[in-house]
């Protein structure tokens, strides 16, 4: 069986290289794909735009969500997920900087699966991520999605 797919939704470069570092640093094999901005991201997840080839593509086993993105922000990324029934069972994991109660309470309202907040220690940060993995790509079982 094929790894599934990471989608990282992470507009700051230095975030988005931590990040993959520390999954290659915990041994996670799987593909990640990473987008910018929330209109990229909602383009991925509903197979649009540049892609528009995805559309009938297996979707990602989790995204990880950052909440503060240009163009469209994370929390509005998640509310049109949920609102998709093909996306709304979807694995979303926030994964942000944000220590405001306000975005916490807001993404659990809209249905995020967890809310991670980035440490600011990379040691902290790549253990974070290898839990992650462990439990969202091993362990966590998720419904076989909608066409």
């Amino acid at each position: 069986m094929n790894p599934g797919t990471i989608l990282l939704v992470e507009d700051n470069p230095n975030d988005e290289a931590l990040t993959l570092r520390a999954l290659k640093k915990s041994n996670i094999v799987n593909r990640v794909d990473v987008v910018h901005d929330g209109a990229e991201a909602l383009d991925y997840v509903f197979g649009r735009g540049a892609y528009a080839d995805r559309a009938d593509a297996d979707p990602p086993q989790v995204v990880l969500l950052d909440l503060k993105l240009p163009k469209v922000d994370g929390l509005e990324v998640l509310r049109q997920m949920r609102a998709n029934e093909r996306t709304r069972r979807q694995a979303v994991v926030i994964l942000t900087s944000s220590v405001e109660q306000e975005d916490l309470l807001k993404g659990y309202e809209l249905g995020v699966n967890s809310y991670v907040r980035k440490p600011v220690d990379f040691i902290e940060f790549a253990d974070a991520v290898r839990q992650l993995g462990l439990y969202w790509l091993l362990l966590n079982q998720t419904p076989t999605p909608l066409r």
